[in-house]
């Protein structure tokens, strides 16, 4: 399995999970060859086409149509293919199910994604969601359980990486969050 690095992707100024994380990420995802993963607040499609060069079926949703432009392209770009949707979640996801679902962005409607997923994510299937903000891991730690998901994972991740002078510049440090619906 070839890993993407950042510079692989076509990014302009539209936010994308960089490696380290985008790495953890699909790994909390377990992604297996043929699963269904939604991507909700793709941004530029890393995740997406991360997953997808691991055979998973993926549809992805963001709400800004340079996001959507930049998925499409790098998901070309990687030759994987994937179904980009351009809308806001949870009301212009499709009525299907998924293995697996990915919330990079939920556009302040986290509780009514967790209601689609009540009915659209698969018994046993996998939630992973990334946040910037204790607010929103906050909201996300307390909809994992009201809804009632196991095996509920918590983890601060801090990056850095070395300049063209060889200072370490530090990233946003990111909550990841993994949960098993039950």
């Amino acid at each position: 399995m070839k890993w993407l690095n950042d510079e692989d992707f076509i990014r302009a100024k539209v936010p994308m999970t960089k490696k380290a994380i985008r790495v953890l990420s699909v790994s909390y995802l377990d992604l297996e060859e043929g699963l269904s993963l939604l991507d909700i607040g793709s941004g530029t499609g890393s995740i997406s086409v991360q997953a997808a060069l691991l055979g998973a079926k993926v549809t992805s949703i963001e709400r800004k149509e340079e996001g959507v432009q930049l998925l499409r392209e790098n998901a070309k770009r990687h030759g994987v293919d994937l179904k980009p949707i351009h809308g806001l979640a949870p009301g212009d996801l499709p009525d299907q199910e998924f293995d697996r679902v990915f919330i990079g962005g939920s556009a302040g409607n986290l509780a009514e994604i967790f209601a689609y997923l009540d009915k659209h994510l698969k018994k046993g299937g996998i939630l992973v969601g990334n946040y910037i903000t204790l607010k929103n891991t906050w909201k996300m730690y307390e909809l994992l359980k009201e809804h009632n998901y196991q095996d509920i994972d918590v983890e601060l991740v801090q990056t850095a990486k070395l300049d063209h002078l060889g200072l370490m510049k530090g990233e946003n440090p990111i909550y990841i969050m993994k949960g098993v619906k039950e």
